[in-house]
């Protein structure tokens, strides 16, 4: 009996151990930052990344005067070392191991048949709890509706909320999860819906009144599933084309589609979809904000990704300033100090294009520019340009992170309303 139960505890143990089939696995991936100082530099790494596949480059090399992050597989590492000596390049390892970042995370995980009671903001969740943890607030709250838009190329709705206390009021569009990996994405979002429903503070209070919601915490289900079950750094939806499969949903949309910053290669992490709107996601995204703009008011739109802690208004794609682009800057300035006051992070603010990267077909530049929303953000949230966590955010600053995204868009919406853009509900004359 004692070698039967030692057996069988041995057995457990290797079951435990032993990782799930057919899954991505990213063992000794190594995450390198390099400074760009020679044309020659930007050359070599843009042929790197046309060429091989072993390369993930967060962003492009454009031009001098520019970091980038590119985490870089094993069989490529004496290759790479021998680049950065031969064209000095300037390199720092920030991660020699990515699967270990990965590995610790899956204690961050609550299993998939979490109750929703259960939800809390110490760990990451499930597609399926927090869809049923928003049904749980939609039961529990009169003024809060759930909303299901057309289904993702894998046949699941994309679900949201609505919170409306007066039909009067203008409205807030949060679309969350857009890049599947960016887990701390829905988590925030889902922290500031909870604060919105909860909070007794006078600041929040006043959001939950005289504003009506609209909040999605995940817009791209299928891709989102996809990083709990197959490949934590999965980015685009599921949809195939061709050997390679999914689109970037945030370079789909009909701004500028399939200009800088996004990609004809179906098989690149920023590929820019079929056409434009191609994708049933962006399609259900784009008609329920069409037909929704004017009656309810939507008047701010705010898209929350990671990371690089960075708050960023139109453009994505050129250098041609928006038409409010001083109130623009205003606007994220104040988000900047709030974030930097609640736990001393600092956010950098701007245009996409002068902050980031070039990008084409967003959804922010696109409910700019073709449906008139005034005020209209993109949220880089933590960690820094820097981060050797990247999109594998410890769940420990879920809380920290979302609290200061709140912070942001209490300073952010006071600032729009000081300036007037809902004001009689109507937009600033100038647009």
């Amino acid at each position: 009996m004692r070698h039967l139960i030692i057996i069988c505890l041995f057995s457990t143990a290797l079951v435990n151990s032993t990782p799930a089939p057919n899954v991505a696995r990213y063992d000794h991936f190594r995450l390198y930052r390099v400074f760009i100082e020679t044309q020659p530099q930007v050359a070599m790494l843009q042929q790197l990344e046309d060429r091989s596949d072993s390369y993930s480059f967060m962003g492009h090399a454009r031009n001098v005067n520019q970091n980038l992050t590119i985490m870089v597989a094993p069989h490529k590492i004496a290759e790479i070392t021998e680049l950065l000596e031969r064209y000095e390049l300037q390199g720092t390892i920030l991660l020699h191991n990515m699967q270990e970042l990965i590995d610790t995370e899956q204690h961050s995980i609550k299993p998939k048949n979490t109750p929703p009671e259960d939800f809390n903001w110490l760990f990451y969740h499930h597609l399926t709890t927090i869809n049923q943890w928003l049904q749980l607030q939609v039961n529990t709250y009169p003024y809060l509706e759930l909303i299901r838009l057309n289904e993702s190329y894998e046949h699941q709705s994309l679900i949201g909320v609505k919170l409306a206390k007066n039909p009067e009021n203008t409205a807030i569009f949060v679309e969350c999860g857009i890049h599947a990996r960016e887990w701390i994405s829905p988590a925030s979002c889902t922290f500031v819906l909870n604060e919105l429903l909860t909070s007794t503070r006078a600041d929040v209070r006043y959001l939950a009144d005289n504003f009506n919601w609209f909040i999605f915490p995940v817009v791209n289900p299928d891709g989102y599933r996809y990083t709990f079950e197959a490949d934590r750094l999965w980015r685009k939806n599921t949809r195939p084309y061709g050997l390679c499969r999914g689109v970037d949903l945030n370079r789909n949309f009909a701004s500028d589609w399939n200009g800088p910053g996004a990609s004809a290669d179906p098989c690149r992490y920023d590929f820019a979809g079929g056409s434009e709107a191609s994708e049933p996601e962006t399609q259900a995204l784009a008609e329920f904000l069409r037909n929704n703009v004017a009656e309810q008011r939507i008047r701010t739109y705010f898209s929350i990704h990671s990371f690089s802690q960075l708050i960023m208004f139109p453009y994505g794609y050129t250098t041609d300033r928006a038409h409010n682009y001083d109130d623009l800057v205003a606007i994220g300035k104040k988000g900047a100090e709030a974030i930097e006051n609640a736990h001393g992070k600092k956010y950098l603010s701007g245009a996409m294009i002068e902050t980031i990267y070039p990008s084409s077909g967003d959804s922010v530049d696109w409910v700019y520019s073709a449906l008139g929303i005034p005020v209209a953000y993109t949220f880089e949230l933590r960690g820094p340009p820097d981060s050797t966590n990247m999109f594998v955010l410890p769940a420990k600053e879920i809380i920290p992170t979302a609290e200061e995204l709140l912070a942001a868009l209490i300073a952010m919406l006071q600032e729009a309303t000081r300036q007037g853009y809902y004001a009689n509900d109507k937009q600033k004359q100038e647009l």
